[in-house]
């Protein structure tokens, strides 16, 4: 057996072997370099005589043995370590691959450990990505912009933050089942975002790991119409995502994509799932609701073709369901596409009054657009100019340095003190 084909058996069966490992030895960190000296034992014996029957139960197997032989040493050094911790491993059962059941218990034991509401978001989706994605601490740091060493603090202080506050490993019970799963759900999105939202910095890594991941929650929690509706959402958007880029990174608007170049078959899926998501009985989800949108968006074969009536509406049930300025922002611009850009432009400048908005960069582009649209063409440039001092990426900056050329308008307004 080849290194390669080792280290794809060892990824295969890596995440529910360190989560059925930090349920049996109550300790995130001792789990994962048990694991990590089981994966080079492994490299050496399983070129020797290859795979085993079972892969995963021969990894907890040797992660075991060599949690013990670190916390005896432990001992040795340190004669606080109570012998019992030792006792206890030495006494945990023998578990196959056969053992689905247990493997899949374990992985959503470790989800909701990870996204417990006792840590900072930032920290929910770190911990997430190192434990269940099992991405290294480089990568994640490099997706976050953020040094090695400060991701690595992050992890550290979540995993002790866990101890401290006794976050149980555990489903949570029935009654917060669904609160719990919604934050869940919010780490699994945040991640997706950080890619799909940053177009020049993101990491692909990411969008496909959020996606991996809402499979997987779904998987173990069927059923579920929140995780349906999200995992429909992101299908229905990374679907869009070869055409929204041209050859040299620049963001083309969704009136401009190449349809051509969208992935049909993530399509075809997301619109399977959203509407089996809207299906289930009780209120929908707002990612639900979202998802719909999309594949409104995803089924339109034109631009001109886009249902934006029923785009609209959707909008306005979004907002009675999950109330939110973005949202108000984006139903403002479906309205523009129904009711015309005067109406659209009172809504944006209402929303703008309120202040809630008054630092995001897409409420003064779309604020911009309407003013185009009205041959406000001064107002316009002048909208876009404040868009592009906020926008955050780079690509942002470019496309709308291309809205104010167009209206043959400068980028910015000079500064008297520096001519």
């Amino acid at each position: 057996m080849t290194d390669t084909e080792i280290e794809a058996a060892f990824r295969r069966e890596a995440g529910s072997a360190l989560a059925t490992l930090i349920r049996l030895l109550g300790d995130f960190d001792l789990a994962e370099d048990s694991l990590q000296d089981a994966f080079a034992g492994a490299l050496k014996a399983w070129r020797r005589s290859g795979p085993p029957d079972h892969p995963r139960a021969w990894l907890i197997r040797a992660a075991r043995n060599r949690a013990v032989d670190q916390l005896r040493r432990r001992v040795r050094l340190n004669a606080k370590t109570p012998m019992l911790t030792i006792d206890a491993a030495l006494a945990l059962p023998e578990i196959t691959d056969d053992d689905d059941d247990i493997a899949g218990d374990d992985t959503l034991r470790l989800i909701f450990t990870c996204c417990h509401p006792a840590l900072a978001m930032e920290a929910r989706v770190a911990l997430t990505l190192r434990t269940v994605c099992g991405l290294a601490t480089p990568s994640i740091a490099r997706a976050f912009l953020v040094s090695e060493e400060t991701m690595a603090q992050r992890l550290v202080r979540a995993k002790a933050k866990i101890k401290a506050a006794r976050v149980p490993y555990r489903v949570p019970p029935p009654e917060l089942l669904e609160e719990r799963l919604e934050g869940v759900l919010a780490v699994i999105y945040l991640v997706f975002t950080e890619d799909y939202a940053g177009i020049d910095g993101g990491d692909r890594g990411l969008a496909d790991e959020a996606i991996r991941l809402a499979r997987l929650v779904g998987g173990l929690m069927p059923g579920q119409a929140g995780v349906e509706g999200l995992l429909a959402l992101m299908l229905l958007q990374d679907a869009r995502r070869p055409a929204r880029t041209d050859a040299d990174g620049g963001i083309v608007r969704l009136e401009d994509q190449d349809r051509s170049l969208w992935d049909r078959g993530k399509i075809a899926e997301g619109v399977r799932l959203v509407e089996t998501a809207l299906a289930r009985p009780g209120r929908p989800n707002s990612y639900a609701i979202q998802a719909a949108i999309a594949a409104l968006h995803g089924q339109a074969a034109r631009f001109e073709a886009t249902d934006w009536p029923q785009i609209a509406g959707l909008y306005e049930v979004l907002l009675r369901v999950h109330p939110s300025a973005v949202i108000e922002l984006n139903h403002a611009v479906a309205v523009s596409m129904v009711d015309g850009p005067t109406r659209a432009l009172n809504l944006i400048d209402s929303l703008n009054a309120r202040g809630g908005l008054t630092g995001y960069h897409l409420l003064h582009a779309a604020r911009a657009e309407m003013l185009r649209r009205l041959e406000r063409n001064d107002e316009a440039a002048e909208a876009f100019r404040r868009a592009l001092s906020l926008a955050p990426t780079e690509a942002e900056r470019r496309f709308l340095r291309g809205r104010l050329a167009g209206l043959g308008a400068a980028p910015l307004v000079p500064n008297p003190n520096q001519i």
